[in-house]
């Protein structure tokens, strides 16, 4: 039985931003030059399933290129002497690329592919090309394995009984805004204490267990791991 304390993160955009994958929500309202509806809904799938083939083909592409920051690392160290478990709003690997054991993907995984017959049929992928034509074992298309606006999250309840077993609650590089995975901080017990890390501070209720790091997360992640490993928190 593992009797170190549990930590668990929230993280979001922000993280994978400082490696050089852009965030969805621009100033513009684009992602990478395109509406949100016209390739991350399921009627963008069904109007021009090319178009979200190759949106999500180059977002891959693009995530082969970039490699985890000193942020992703800092929650690495953590495990020397944590518990720790990884709850992600991001749907690249570079948390688990840094050599982060436990990650849970909220949204679906960039680097896997499912049926559209079948949810429960998921393939890992080699490359960064999912074409016109790559079938699941019952014959399907496949589709990006990535939870879309308008579709349900999966994961949520398992998120949800995770951040309940929390011993330090910390998140990162998430405005709070995106629900349901905002809503993981009110399954923290209470009394648990809550670490925001973001230069920008989310719309969240202070409470006396709640601390603000105002720092980007390769900044604000290596401070926060170093005083935790050296007990000055």
């Amino acid at each position: 039985m593992d009797t170190r304390k549990k930590i668990v993160v929230l993280s979001g955009a922000g993280v994978s931003a400082e490696s050089g994958i852009p965030t969805f929500r621009a100033s513009d309202g684009l992602w990478e030059n395109h509406r949100i509806e016209d390739v991350a809904t399921p009627d963008a799938w069904r109007r021009n399933r090319a178009l979200v083939q190759d949106f999500y083909n180059q977002r891959r592409k693009q995530a082969l290129q970039v490699q985890p920051n000193a942020g992703h690392y800092a929650l690495v160290r953590l495990e020397e002497q944590y518990d720790v478990t990884i709850v992600t709003q991001n749907v690249d690997n570079l948390h688990e690329k840094a050599g982060s054991s436990t990650v849970v993907h909220l949204h679906g995984e960039l680097f896997k592919a499912r049926s559209t017959v079948d949810e429960s049929l998921v393939y890992s992928m080699d490359g960064w090309e999912l074409k016109e034509g790559d079938l699941c074992e019952k014959g399907s298309q496949l589709r990006p394995h990535i939870v879309w606006f308008g579709e349900a999250v999966p994961m949520m309840d398992m998120a949800m009984d995770i951040a309940g077993e929390a011993d330090i609650f910390i998140v990162v590089g998430t405005s709070l805004n995106v629900y349901p995975a905002a809503g993981l901080v009110y399954g923290v017990r209470k009394g648990v204490p809550v670490y925001v890390v973001d230069p920008h501070t989310p719309s969240m209720r202070k409470t006396p267990e709640v601390t603000f790091i105002q720092e980007p997360a390769t900044v604000g992640l290596t401070q926060l791991a170093d005083q935790l490993l050296s007990g000055t928190t």
